[in-house]
């Protein structure tokens, strides 16, 4: 057998068209986000640091297929692929292990994401061979460890934390927890230039956008959100202010055609360590960096000083997790926040001149038509910018998905119904509300607030250049053509 040859290949592997593994909740989304994936940039950039000759490709963003990975594979038989996975695509994810197995047998498949990290033991049974190790959780390190034990022949990953792997006679070995990165700011800036930024798209953001990750988990306990509980912890882990200044300074002059888009901090909150929020500002001012930015916010940021200060060093928008707009619901959720703290922020925040972009999620456990209605009736009452809604879907390691298993509410048998063509697919019924009553409030909700005519007027109307212009024609195109796919 021809041994593999030196090379490492990260990759966002095919799916359905218009997937978009990257966000929290992987489907295709209503308005065709397409995110790109930062994840697996940030452990490109730790390879290429190492010296491992490495290259990271988003098949998604250039619209290849299988053939194409197969193709790939066989021309550079790499010494490890490094693949994603989430609870849609998992399927499909271990069917593109395989296909590198097929086309190099040499070649190491480690298995990356929120679905690996949840299922690990079940997915290498599933692959049959095909995924040699899954790493758990924060995947940087444990990607680099993997890949450098491999580069130097070993076939012993037990001193590899954060592993599971499989043994000489087929068997699951886990080699415990890998602690999270403490100091973030030991790490290099992500890969971006094995990608075209100009590939990425969301309806919410300036074109072009680059995502900043400048903390990472989240201290609330929200039962459904998957990144803290899976991926990233509770525990907020900043990078310092002086360090996210650098990494700006950097993309805009390696893409300055950023200058005309904006930053987007991915971080679960940006606003909860006010302190260093502040500082950044600060550093940003000093530093004469022209650029927008928007970031993640708690709805209950009422400090005018910090939105101010925000404001006046470039930034643009908060996308907001209101979830609901029950006090019921919210409660029901763990949201620690009340339905008028939320309406004090928005009026508080937008007296500023901030925008907002609201995020609700519809039928988690004690939903009803009327709490839907009042969601629904928040959104349409408060001078919001955008919105999205979502249907709640459990995936595995989260409390709810815990609560819908024991309670008998998965209606999905397979990790493959968690979507349908595509589109995300609730998957839960509650005694008196079904899946199918979820979903369509969803797309009622939407059309509610979009298709209203004053707001149609407003939101054309700022306008404020035309790449701001391209990018709201494509999202609402998108939009429709979702509602015309789904007969809507």
């Amino acid at each position: 057998m021809k041994r593999a040859t030196e090379k490492v290949l990260i990759i966002n592997e095919p799916f359905v068209k218009d997937f978009c593994r990257t966000q929290r909740w992987a489907a295709r989304t209503r308005g065709r986000v397409l995110r790109a994936p930062d994840w697996l940039a940030y452990a490109t950039a730790v390879l290429e640091r190492e010296g491992v000759e490495v290259s990271l490709h988003d098949f998604p963003a250039k619209d290849w297929g299988k053939d194409d990975l197969r193709r790939m594979v066989r021309e550079s038989r790499p010494a490890v692929v490094v693949l994603d996975s989430t609870t849609p695509s998992i399927y499909s994810d271990i069917e593109c292990a395989a296909i590198c197995k097929e086309e190099s047998p040499a070649t190491k498949v480690l298995m990356v994401g929120p679905h690996v990290s949840s299922c690990p033991e079940e997915v290498l049974a599933d692959a049959q061979g095909s995924v040699d190790a899954a790493a758990i959780g924060e995947y940087e390190y444990t990607v680099r460890d993997f890949t450098l034990a491999v580069l130097n022949g070993r076939e012993e990953f037990s001193g590899i934390p954060g592993l599971v792997f499989r043994n000489g006679q087929g068997a699951s070995v886990a080699t415990g927890p890998r602690p999270l990165i403490a100091n973030l700011d030991e790490l290099p800036f992500p890969a971006w230039h094995h990608l075209n930024l100009w590939d990425y798209f969301d309806g919410t953001k300036l074109f072009p956008y680059v995502d900043i990750i400048g903390g990472r988990g989240c201290p609330f306990q929200c039962t459904f959100c998957l990144w803290p509980q899976v991926m990233h912890g509770n525990r907020y882990r900043l990078r310092s202010a002086e360090n996210i200044v650098e990494e700006m300074k950097w993309v805009l002059a390696t893409w300055p055609g950023v200058a005309k888009g904006e930053f987007f901090f991915e971080d679960d909150t940006f606003t909860v360590n006010k302190e260093r929020a502040h500082d950044f500002c600060d550093r940003l001012l000093r530093s004469g960096l022209k650029c927008t930015w928007s970031v993640n916010s708690r709805a209950d940021v009422l400090d005018r000083d910090l939105l101010v200060h925000m404001k006046k060093s470039g930034c643009r928008l908060l996308l907001v997790g209101f979830e609901s707009g029950s006090q019921k619901m919210l409660d029901a959720m763990r949201k620690n926040t009340r339905v008028g703290k939320m309406e004090e922020f928005i009026r508080l925040a937008t007296s500023v001149g901030l925008q907002i972009h609201g995020c609700f999620v519809l039928g988690l456990p004690g939903e009803t038509r009327e709490t839907m209605e009042e969601t629904i009736a928040f959104a349409l009452r408060n001078p919001l910018t955008t919105v999205q809604f979502s249907g709640a879907v459990p995936f595995p390691g989260t409390k709810y998905f815990d609560y819908a298993r024991q309670n008998n509410l998965l209606r999905a048998k397979r990790w493959d119904e968690w979507l349908t063509d595509g589109e995300q697919a609730p998957v839960v019924d509650y005694p008196g509300l079904s899946k199918g009553e979820v979903e369509a409030q969803v797309d009622a909700a939407l059309k509610k607030f979009y298709f209203r005519a004053s707001y149609m007027l407003k939101f054309l109307f700022a306008t404020r250049s035309r790449a701001d212009l391209y990018r709201k024609i494509r999202g609402a195109r998108n939009f429709l053509r979702y509602l015309v796919d789904r007969g809507r």
